[in-house]
Parts: C-alpha cells; sequence; structure tokens
C-alpha cells in the first residue's frame, strides 16, 4: 500500500475520533443541563407539596378556633335559653343553638377531611425529602465527572490534533488537498476514505469495474471510486498460512 494511502486511513480514523470527541464534549453540558432542570422541577413540586401541607395545617387551626368560638356562643345561647321569658325567645335561642350545633358538625367533618388529606401529604414530603437529597448528591457526582470526562476529552482532542497536523504534514499536499476535498462533502458525512471488498465500494456499495479492481490491488496509485468519488483503498485476504505461520491444511478429497 503506498505510504499516502496509509497516511490518509490514519487521517481519517483520528477525523473520526475527533468528530466524537466534539460531540461528546458538546453533549455533556447539555444532559448536566436536563438534570439539573429534573432537579429543580423535582425542588419545585416538593415546594408545592410544603406549601400544600401548611396551608391544610392553617385551615385545621382556623377550623379549630372555629369551633371553640361555636362552643362559646353555645355556652352564652344556654345562659340566655334559662333566663328566656317568653316562648318565642325560648325557640329563638333554641334555632341558634342548633345551628351552631349544626356548624361544629360541619367543621368537624372538614377537620376530618383535611386530617386525611395532610397524611399523604407529609409522607410525600418526607419522601421527596430524601428523594430529593440523594437526587442533589448524584447530580453532584455526575457534574464532577462530567468536569474530568471533558478535561479528559479536550486532552485527547489536542493530542490527536497534533497528530493530524503531523500526518498532514507527511503526505503529499496533493493527496492532503484531495482527501480534505472530499471529506468536506456535505452528503459523504465527513468520510472521504471507504474500503473496496469484494469487488465493491463499502461506502456507496456500487460494483467496481473488473479493469479498475485490477488497477486498485496493484496499488501503486491512489484512485477513487467512480461513483461516490471517495479514495480506495484494497486489503488482501489474508491466508491462513499467514496467521499460524504454518501451510494451509491441503483439501480434503
Amino acid at each position: 500500500m503506498l505510504p499516502d494511502l496509509k497516511l490518509v486511513i490514519r487521517l481519517q480514523e483520528v477525523d473520526h475520533r475527533l468528530a466524537d470527541l466534539a460531540r461528546e464534549i458538546a453533549s455533556l453540558p447539555k444532559h448536566i443541563a436536563e438534570i439539573e432542570a429534573k432537579l429543580v422541577s423535582h425542588e419545585r413540586k416538593l415546594e408545592a407539596d410544603r406549601a400544600a401541607l401548611v396551608a391544610n395545617q392553617k385551615e385545621r387551626k382556623q377550623r379549630e378556633a372555629g369551633i371553640q368560638e361555636h362552643e362559646q356562643k353555645i355556652s352564652k345561647l344556654k345562659d340566655q335559653l334559662r333566663e328566656a321569658k317568653t316562648n318565642e325567645q325560648y325557640r329563638a335561642f333554641q334555632n341558634e343553638i342548633e345551628f351552631c350545633q349544626k356548624a361544629i358538625r360541619g367543621i368537624e367533618d372538614r377537620i376530618l377531611e383535611l386530617m386525611s388529606e395532610s397524611e399523604p401529604l407529609d409522607r410525600n414530603v418526607r419522601a421527596a425529602e430524601e428523594a430529593l437529597k440523594a437526587e442533589k448528591a448524584q447530580v453532584e457526582a455526575e457534574k464532577r465527572e462530567t468536569r474530568l470526562r471533558t478535561t479528559a476529552d479536550e486532552k485527547s482532542a489536542a493530542e490527536l490534533k497534533k497528530e493530524r497536523a503531523a500526518i498532514a504534514a507527511s503526505m503529499t499536499p496533493a493527496t492532503h488537498q484531495r482527501y480534505e476535498r472530499i471529506r468536506k462533502v456535505a452528503a459523504r458525512r465527513g468520510l472521504a476514505v471507504a474500503e473496496a471488498v469484494d469487488g465493491r465500494c463499502n461506502a456507496c456499495n456500487m460494483a467496481l469495474r473488473p479493469q479498475f479492481f485490477q488497477d486498485l490491488k496493484r496499488g501503486d496509485q491512489i484512485l477513487a471510486c467512480e461513483s461516490c468519488q471517495r479514495l480506495l483503498y484494497y486489503n488482501p485476504p489474508v491466508a491462513v498460512e499467514d496467521l499460524t505461520g504454518e501451510p494451509a491444511p491441503a483439501p480434503q478429497s
């Protein structure tokens, strides 16, 4: 294989790795923003549950105070009932007492409702506080891990950029320019070099002309796919004896 072709294959590997690192570096802040937004939504839900629990407790106190007011009023009405001079006054006081007693029963019913509502609210608040504590710790751990990963990715990217510059300087300007021109075509998604496998371009899957494929196999020039224009390389199949160091077994008759 021509030295320039080996270099251009490695250059593409480096470019792919750089692209992967760039995507990861860009995605990490987005991931942190997502988990922080989720944390904020959970904090707001907890605040809403706390506010609902406080409102529940406040209303219960108000209702209990209302019962006391009605009981005090009933006590005064009973004193007035004993001092009533006429039947009309007696019935009026009785009606007011019954009205207050009915109001007390209504308030007691409401207090029971508030108590039944407060129990799940209190459980939810306690559970949410524990979950939020664990989630905050997890978010902080992920943020630390993200900072470390970003630093490592940036270091790797810097090293790869140095290698890329060295590779580009080692190949002929014409080959480098040709590679860059093909790579930057948007439709190729950065794939400028492809392998020829079984007489086909492995990128566009188009069959190569037999003579063109033979020229490619000789490896004495850099050729491009006649269909997609990507630079092509050919890796000859490895014989069994090349892998084991021993001759391949004779075929069974």
